[in-house]
């Protein structure tokens, strides 16, 4: 065994598998305490480096293409601090750290770890149920099917269409961009219908415009990952093709108080003072009120 302690966390490999433990100290972001810990196979690993700083060191474990649906959600956009594939190291620990890194090198090489891109996601990321709550909603996800329901902050044109679902079938993909304190960020799920939508996220009713605090809106990762696992590897057709027809995404069932007539009128109502007092185009109108229409 293998093994590195330090504040930002632990890595232990044990020959077959290098299991990373975020560390508890309040410096680890939010993120990695919340993703938990990780089990990477060998068979998921590209290379291992440690890279020399000016005070300390740091491990960095990269990943074959297309082994992580985490690298796979987000796209190399998390920032360094939450990317659970790196490990600070204390300037006296660096014996400790280059011993480990070794130790990964060598059973790649001892069991030919190739490093072509995988062709199926080789981690499960995080488990399910995950839901998540963010500056312009809450988004959940059951294995199954998303949620949204909006927040009292959301821009009107969402509220009025209702809690938004969304089924494993109709999805193509899950587009996602970190809130980076200077720019807006956004979680948005892509359907065959919309898959050309150029409705911005603010207005977008399937996707959350993440603009409150960085640091929790961080872990809508999370879903963005969980829901990235269940849909069709990139290596596959499946993963390409957008022209096939799917089922479109279950209706958001209204609260058993209100009849479903009623909430389909207040909700167009609601859409049509919007397009008359300016804040919504005639593009934006008309796909929006498209978007209500189908869930009803």
């Amino acid at each position: 065994m293998a093994e590195i302690i330090q504040r930002d966390g632990t890595w232990a490999f044990d020959g077959g598998t290098v299991r990373i433990t975020p560390g508890l100290h309040r410096s680890v972001p939010l993120f990695r305490q919340t993703y938990g810990e990780i089990a990477v196979p060998l068979e998921a690993v590209s290379s291992v480096v440690l890279e020399p700083e000016r005070r300390h060191g740091r491990l960095r474990l990269r990943l074959r293409e297309g082994a992580d649906p985490l690298l796979q959600a987000t796209g190399g956009r998390l920032p360094d601090a939450a990317d659970p594939y790196r490990l600070t190291v204390d300037a006296d620990r660096t014996a400790v750290a280059e011993y480990v890194a070794e130790e990964i090198r060598r059973a790649l090489l001892l069991d030919r770890i190739p490093k072509e891109p995988a062709k199926a996601y080789l981690l499960p990321g995080p488990p399910v149920p995950v839901s998540v709550r963010s500056s312009d909603g809450t988004v959940s996800f059951d294995g199954t099917r998303v949620r949204i329901d909006w927040a009292d902050t959301s821009e009107r044109v969402k509220r009025a269409t209702g809690p938004r679902i969304i089924t494993m079938g109709d999805l193509v993909q899950v587009e996602w961009l970190p809130n980076s304190g200077h720019e807006d960020g956004l979680l948005r799920f892509v359907t065959r219908e919309t898959v050309f939508s150029k409705l911005p996220p603010e207005k977008d009713p399937y996707a959350l415009d993440l603009w409150g605090s960085a640091r929790r809106d961080l872990l809508t990762a999370l879903v963005a990952t969980a829901v990235t696992a269940r849909l069709p590897h990139p290596s596959t057709d499946a993963g390409h093709d957008t022209s096939a027809h799917r089922p479109l995404p279950a209706p958001a069932v209204p609260p058993a108080s209100e009849h479903h007539d009623d909430v389909l009128l207040r909700r167009l109502r609601e859409l049509g003072r919007l397009h008359r007092d300016g804040v919504l185009t005639d593009e934006e109108f008309a796909m929006t009120k498209a978007v209500v229409l189908r869930g009803f």
